[in-house]
């Protein structure tokens, strides 16, 4: 945000957290509205530029029904706890659509980092923990049922935290023992809440229960590890904990997109199993497409295709000066082939 200038023309729409737009795309920046972005705490923006003009745009639909999922939210959940056994199937069909999509038609690389505000993070982290684990089973040729399952439980992971006290989930600093103890058990509150519920399958029920396990029997609620936990659990906790670290929280900043991907990494035959590690890092990219980025060198540039099989080396235009910031003839570096360059950080 801080490379945002009067008069650039915003190039996405921003979102607020209820699935609303905030800022339209094609809008002139005013002062006003940068001071206002950077208030609200929205780090980065996508904005205009021709050069950029051949950089695939993002799923519209796919946001479309990202945004009306995180607007039916509160529905769902509130249906689902209050055992509304007609309501929560119709307010389910909501996500469900939104779970067909991804199956159908889904773009994983235009999904990634949608500028939005972080002030709902439960619900926009549910959607999108649920978003990006469709995708996962997707490479990992789950069929279509199973896929549902997983959407839907994904979704619903943290359905067990409605039965914990704000006073502890949104506490500033360390929880105590006693608090601490009662966060572990929102997956067994989740698994209660969601077993009243004649349309959720028993393998959407595992996901919520097991979304916290690690295979080396680390996790919580039941200590399970290895082959004890289900497929479906194994995929959750990559999705939940990547998700979870990518933004921020009271008590920690979020983590940098490659942060986030080497704490997969590192986690793999440990935290995660060593196969969902793998199908995850061919699924995804680190940094999306048109985000600016900042190399070892210097330089900077934007992401303008991604190379299969090397999610954090995707290939650079560079548009402008790294010393004047004045617009020079555009280049682009293949970090596959520029074995001496990494990218640094997001700009």
């Amino acid at each position: 945000m801080d490379r945002v200038k009067e008069d650039d023309i915003l190039g996405r729409n921003i979102y607020t957290s209820d699935g609303n737009i905030l800022l339209r795309s094609g809008i002139k920046l005013s002062r006003v509205y940068i001071e206002k972005l950077k208030e609200i705490g929205i780090l980065y923006i996508y904005l205009e530029d021709s050069r950029l003009e051949d950089v695939e745009e993002e799923d519209k639909q796919l946001l479309e029904l990202k945004n009306l999922t995180m607007k039916n939210m509160s529905k769902i959940i509130k249906n689902i706890c209050r055992n509304n056994r007609r309501e929560s199937k119709d307010s389910l069909k909501i996500a469900e659509d939104l779970i067909n999509y991804i199956i159908e038609i889904g773009d994983v690389n235009k999904f990634l980092y949608n500028i939005h505000t972080y002030d709902n993070y439960t619900y926009g982290h549910c959607i999108d923990t649920g978003i990006m684990a469709t995708f996962l089973g997707e490479s990992m040729n789950l069929n279509k049922n199973e896929l549902k399952e997983l959407g839907i439980g994904a979704i619903l992971h943290d359905i067990g935290k409605t039965k914990i006290s704000n006073s502890i989930i949104n506490k500033n600093g360390s929880l105590t023992e006693e608090e601490y103890a009662e966060i572990k058990k929102h997956p067994i509150y989740g698994k209660e809440i969601l077993e009243k519920e004649f349309q959720i399958s028993d393998n959407s029920i595992k996901v919520v229960t097991q979304h916290h396990e690690r295979v080396d029997g680390k996790g919580y609620p039941y200590g399970l590890k290895g082959n004890e936990i289900s497929k479906f659990g194994k995929i959750i906790c990559v999705c939940d904990v990547y998700d979870s670290v990518m933004s921020d929280r009271c008590y920690r900043e979020r983590f940098t997109p490659n942060d986030a991907y080497e704490l997969i990494l590192a986690g793999s035959g440990t935290l995660f199993d060593d196969k969902i590690v793998e199908s995850f890092k061919n699924t995804f990219s680190v940094y999306p497409l048109g985000s600016c980025v900042r190399l070892s060198n210097g330089v900077e540039g934007y992401v303008i295709k991604q190379n299969s099989g090397f999610p954090d080396k995707p290939t650079i235009r560079v548009l402008y000066d790294t010393d004047t910031k004045k617009p020079i003839q555009f280049y682009e570096i293949d970090l596959v082939k520029s074995l001496n360059l990494v990218i640094k950080n997001v700009v």
